[in-house]
């Protein structure tokens, strides 16, 4: 009798300490994603969106077991697009949750991008930058652990550029003609003055950049100097609130919607439909198309919206190009996942270990049909040398109710562009004191 309570009390400390290694041993097989998201301001309409789609997309992994049995793990922190905020954001999430490692930041912001590369570099955790950030990341040997996945800023005016030579009858036919750029007030509306200059030189049209503070409200000046200029082409690099009121502006100063080319940040629906008539017409890249018809976003509506599960406030965008660049996103995230296991164990990993799987990327059309996301995602290939990996993009136009592709893929003129990348990272080098890694020997 006197023993009793000894032995209840080793029994109830060896349940205990039994369930702190099993919530132990169960954090220790989650991998986590810090989200510095935005769902308010003038910008909530892609920060919703992209990140309803990533977090759909990490449901639905987990839904089917994890990566290897590993599961997925999430949480955000609001930047409302502000740059100090996004910086709090990316410090107070790097270290990981409850046990579980950080993989990669993926901001959505080129301003947060650029604030944050220097620390997520010195972390060693991936900044993922999907069709945007800095061009020059591109050179892996300077920039370890950022990735301009899929479309970098200088391939994407590049590409608009080859198109507009296609409709005019050919690349000679630029000559002389008039192209206009609208661009947002910000760096990442900056970010491609400079290709833009060199490209005009190149091709021999006459380029006109204008300017539209931030977020993009005012633009009647802009508008009336389109209307004096008549240029052939007006390209837009807007963000947010901004293309609805230029799409708006064109109408009334008279200027096509068809003759107007929004760039990848100018390709949504939430950038036409607050325009109505207006933007009946209007021509965008993408790089991904809209629609429900993939096999994977089936397997998202079954698995995680139709069961209660899903991110987006409003179901009606599921499907939507915000939307679906997020479940993009998160393909390719959680591929850099996988493939970094089979180098590293199939376990939870750390930042630079995942750094490995995305600079190894290869999904050709084999994977992404296995993915359910062939014509969803384009085949990439990365190495260290190239850490945007595709160049790529297709052209839609606005019918006045949903977005028709009307071109097959258009190709960036990336050996064009190589040198001048090249020359940037150098530079960038050179500021920092970084040594260049040697990718040919990098494996």
């Amino acid at each position: 009798m006197t023993h009793r309570k000894p032995l209840r009390r080793l029994a109830l400390g060896l349940a205990l300490l039994t369930a702190g290694l099993s919530a132990g041993v169960q954090a220790a097989n989650e991998q986590y994603f810090p989200l510095q998201s935005y769902r308010v301001g003038p910008y909530a309409a892609g920060g919703t969106g992209f990140f309803g789609g990533f977090i759909d997309y990490l449901q639905y992994v987990n839904a089917k077991g994890g990566v290897n049995g590993v599961k997925l793990t999430w949480s955000e922190c609001e930047t409302e697009y502000v740059v100090e905020k996004g910086v709090e954001c990316y410090e107070r999430l790097k270290g990981g949750l409850n046990g579980a490692p950080a993989a990669a930041t993926n901001p959505l912001s080129v301003g947060i991008a650029y604030a944050t590369l220097d620390r997520s570099t010195a972390d060693k955790l991936p900044l993922i930058t999907i069709n945007h950030g800095r061009t020059d990341s591109t050179d892996g040997s300077v920039f370890p652990y950022v990735f301009p996945l899929q479309l970098n800023p200088y391939s994407e005016v590049s590409a608009i550029i080859n198109y507009i030579g296609q409709r005019e009858g050919g690349a000679d036919k630029l000559k002389g003609k008039k192209i206009a750029v609208l661009y947002h007030g910000s760096p990442y509306g900056k970010e491609t003055n400079g290709v833009l200059e060199s490209l005009a030189k190149n091709a021999g049209f006459e380029l006109t950049l204008l300017e539209v503070p931030h977020p993009g409200n005012e633009q009647q000046s802009q508008w009336l100097n389109i209307r004096r200029l008549k240029p052939d082409w007006v390209i837009l690099r807007g963000w947010g609130v901004m293309n609805p009121v230029a799409l708006k502006s064109a109408q009334k100063v008279g200027y096509p919607a068809d003759h107007i080319i929004g760039n990848i940040w100018s390709n949504s629906e939430e950038d036409v439909v607050p325009a109505g008539a207006a933007a009946k017409g209007f021509i965008s890249i993408t790089t991904h198309p809209s629609g429900t018809d993939f096999p994977v976003l089936q397997g998202i509506k079954q698995n995680v919206v139709d069961a209660g599960k899903g991110n987006l406030a409003d179901p009606k965008r599921f499907g939507t190009v915000y939307y679906n660049l997020g479940v993009v996103n998160g393909i390719l995230n959680v591929e850099a996942l996988r493939l970094a296991q089979e180098k590293y164990g199939n376990k939870p990993l750390t930042g630079e270990q995942v750094r490995w799987g995305f600079e190894h990327l290869n999904l050709d059309d084999a994977r992404l049909q296995a993915l359910g996301a062939k014509g969803l995602v384009q085949p990439l290939k990365l190495s260290c040398a190239d850490h945007e990996g595709g160049g790529a993009v297709r052209f839609q136009q606005w019918d006045g109710q949903r977005w028709n592709l009307i071109s097959d893929w258009v190709q960036a003129d990336r050996a064009l562009l190589r040198p001048i990348i090249e020359a940037s990272a150098a530079q960038y080098a050179k500021e920092k004191g970084i040594t260049p890694r040697n990718c040919s020997q990098e494996q």
